[in-house]
């Protein structure tokens, strides 16, 4: 029974390390180079309309859209990595957990062919 209860803490633990490296994974991933030059194009906007005379009252507001619009793009595509990332952690796993098992069988039929070949 002890037994059984460390070894689902102990997967526990894992799926939890699993998730946070997905979500490290998918926080550094966020910011790519779309969402950089999304945001350099907003600044030369801005820069250009400033240039032209145009009014504080009008650059601000598209400024600040701007932004958002950058923030928005970076939640959703880390939110849309986080996701593939958790799935492609937990496969990753799985198989980790299959090949304990594969190599645990393996051993108890190479001790089997040894014991029987005595």
């Amino acid at each position: 029974m002890g037994e059984e209860q460390a070894s689902e803490r102990e997967n526990k633990e894992k799926e939890r390390l699993a998730f946070q490296r997905a979500k490290d994974r998918a926080r550094t991933a966020r910011w790519d180079l779309n969402i950089a030059i999304f945001l350099f194009a907003i600044l030369i906007i801005v820069i250009i309309l400033l240039f032209q005379g145009v009014i504080l009252e009008i650059v601000a507001p598209l400024a600040a859209f701007g932004l958002g619009m950058v923030w928005l793009c970076g939640w959703r595509q880390g939110r849309q990595l986080f996701e593939r990332f958790c799935k492609e952690e937990l496969a990753r796993l799985e198989y980790e957990r299959t090949r304990e098992v594969e190599e645990t069988i393996e051993d108890a039929v190479r001790k089997a062919i040894r014991e029987r070949l005595r």
